[in-house]
């Protein structure tokens, strides 16, 4: 794909002193970093961390190596970006379900009323689960709430997960096995409960 043949290019330009070309970068690239930030925290503050993915991105060009398309590299580079704003998001993980908005009640009034998991995964397919899906991701540490929204909810390759938060493939598996007991625990407290087996 020479998309990224035409990144190593500008990437050079930039390295030799070119500054204003990372600009051509960001054009190019501001689109996928806003839809993969959009996907992994809150409306209000994706520009404030697109912006800083980009900003890693070019303090960070001197270490890139252009062995795979700049594309995955500022992939990784901005899921790193999500996963610290949850980090410093943390001490509000424990926000209680009665702080949910009207619609966000209903909504887990609605869940409560269903008798699967199956039930459960449909509802959760719908936009208004969003916040709920929200409140109960917010019960896990930065790194397990990421983990489990690439490798479950977007349902990525364990190597591929590893690889974009920087750890390793076992500690992949064991903290999205744990974050998705966490889950089941939470949502068995409020009534929803489908078959009791791990994969």
């Amino acid at each position: 794909m020479p998309v990224h043949q035409d990144d190593a290019k500008v990437i050079e330009r930039i390295l030799d002193g070119d500054r204003d070309a990372f600009a051509l970068l960001l054009r190019r690239h501001e689109g996928h970093v806003s839809r993969l930030v959009a996907a992994h925290v809150p409306p209000a503050q994706v520009a404030e961390v697109a912006h800083e993915a980009f900003i890693r991105a070019y303090k960070g060009l001197p270490g890139y190596r252009p062995i795979k398309p700049f594309r995955n590299w500022l992939t990784t580079v901005t899921l790193r970006c999500c996963k610290d704003y949850w980090r410093r998001e943390y001490r509000n993980r424990e926000a209680p379900v009665c702080d949910l908005s009207e619609d966000g009640q209903r909504w887990l009034d609605m869940a409560l009323a269903t008798s699967s998991t199956e039930a459960f995964e449909t509802l959760a397919r719908r936009r208004e689960l969003g916040e709920i899906l929200d409140a109960v991701l917010n019960r896990l540490s930065p790194l397990d709430r990421m983990v489990l929204t690439l490798s479950y909810l977007e349902e990525r390759p364990v190597r591929e997960t590893a690889e974009m938060l920087g750890i390793s493939v076992p500690n992949v598996k064991v903290r999205a096995f744990r974050a998705k007991r966490k889950l089941k625990g939470f949502l068995k407290r409020y009534g929803i409960q489908g078959e009791e087996h791990e994969a």
